[in-house]
């Protein structure tokens, strides 16, 4: 049930009568509305069409948002059709009165008009969540993004358009905070200091409005879903209309891309996840793979993978995600995985090459260790396997052999090793590592 109520009051002089006679009319339902939700700042700018019937003269329209997160001083309304016919004076608060305005409409026609009624109010917002299929032998993925808008705004919105922004606004007054003030521009009675310039709130919500409402001007188009770019924002239009009542959340799709290329890799590194190989799944956002037109906003990825010819689905991970701009790879981290081992095993360790100082005290050394490492692929595909190994000091060399692939160093104190498997294969290597310590540290060289 909607809680905004707009009356229409006509003012009808009478003959012989010292004052007016007061007609209440209820105008109809919304024609069509639109929300332009601003997740950043718990923002939304509402478009409404309704159509007003006016008389020759003067019109008073009563506007109440009782039990609602609107904005009262962000109200604005414009009339559609003989514009220069009809002048909308003003918005006034009566004393005293909370919930309650009073738009003072001059008009030179009678009959409807339509009007467009503006405002900004909290209580809405949208987040994203994708979904993600992959083929069997994992090389493709098909990709669908979905948005769940939810409504606390304390008004049911009926047959919206809905319209998402990426992108992030800095303002000072937060909207539910204006919707919440018992008087809209404060108590009456009380009057404010003079101030030279308009509060740096105010200001900021006038800014955060003229963007919203540029954004809200793009056109929309059907069956489909708009993304356009403005500035440093971003533009979603969801297709079709939906039906959002208070209290209630509703998942839109987004979009749906097919055989999106994507790069499964399994990452072993003792010092940042343990004993287990982790696994990676990632792709670029752009033309490529089928992506590219608009940047994806942030959310949680669940990826599955599909099995068999019946389209049955098993669960391979999930994980969240930032903002990835056009042109941008994401590599999305999808857990630990038991079908893929390694284990690494110290086959002898000894010291040599001492150092002492003048009073036979040891100064430097080498330190030799000797390691093992066997990597076991237990799925029905190939996999990709990188496995790096820190060391504890940047002075050091290395002599590897075995079935490795390809050897790499990271950096001063890291070396990666790359392995490609066959479905259920293993592999092993070993590599003899020497670190410099004390004055041997003055005898190493790169």
């Amino acid at each position: 049930m909607k809680r905004i109520t707009i009356v229409l009051l006509i003012l009808m002089a009478m003959t012989g009568v010292g004052r007016a006679k007061v007609d209440l009319v209820t105008l109809p339902s919304r024609d069509t509305v639109q929300l332009t939700i601003y997740n950043s700042a718990d923002m939304t700018l509402v478009r409404e069409s309704r159509a007003l019937t006016l008389k020759d003269g003067e019109n008073k329209l009563q506007f109440s948002w009782a039990n609602t997160l609107i904005d009262p001083t962000s109200l604005e309304m414009l009339p559609k059709a003989n514009a220069d016919k009809i002048d909308i004076a003003n918005l006034t608060f009566p004393p005293r009165v909370t919930n309650l305005g009073l738009w003072n409409i001059e008009s030179s026609v009678s009959g409807k008009v339509p009007v467009e009624i503006t405002y900004l109010t909290s209580g809405l917002s949208w987040r994203a969540f994708y979904m993600g299929t992959l083929t069997e032998d994992e090389k493709t993925m098909q990709l669908n993004g979905y948005v769940v808008v939810t409504n606390n705004s304390g008004e049911d919105y009926e047959n919206a358009q809905t319209r998402l922004i990426v992108g992030k606004v800095h303002i000072l007054d937060e909207i539910a905070e204006l919707a919440r003030r018992q008087y809209p521009y404060g108590r009456p009675g009380v009057v404010p200091m003079p101030q030279a310039t308009p509060t740096a709130p105010m200001e900021d919500q006038r800014r955060a409005r003229v963007v919203m409402e540029a954004l809200a001007e793009m056109p929309s188009g059907a069956k489909e879903v708009i993304k356009e770019g403005l500035s440093e924002y971003f533009l979603y239009t969801i297709e079709g209309t939906e039906t959002i009542p208070n209290g209630w959340s509703k998942r839109l799709l987004s979009f749906n891309v097919d055989q999106v290329p994507v790069i499964n890799l399994y990452k072993y590194e003792e010092e940042r996840y343990g004993p287990s190989v982790v696994r990676f799944l990632s792709f670029k956002n752009d033309k490529e793979h089928k992506l590219g037109e608009t940047p994806i906003p942030g959310g949680m990825l669940k990826v599955y993978r599909g099995v068999g010819d019946q389209g049955h689905l098993s669960y391979t991970g999930q994980s969240s995600f930032k903002y990835i701009p056009v042109d941008e790879d994401v590599e999305l981290n999808l857990g630990t995985v038991d079908n893929l081992v390694v284990e690494p095993k110290v086959m002898d360790f000894k010291t040599e090459n001492y150092r002492f100082d003048r009073r036979d005290n040891v100064s430097g050394w080498d330190e030799i260790h000797t390691f093992k490492i066997e990597v076991r692929n237990t799925r029905d595909i190939n996999v990709k396997v990188e496995i790096k190994r820190n060391f504890n000091t940047q002075y050091w060399d290395i002599n590897n052999s075995g079935d490795f692939g390809a050897f790499e160093k990271v950096n001063l104190n890291t070396v990666k090793f790359t392995l490609d498997l066959q479905p259920r294969s293993v592999k092993k290597f070993e590599y003899v590592l020497r670190t410099y310590h004390g004055d041997r540290e003055a005898d190493w060289r790169p």
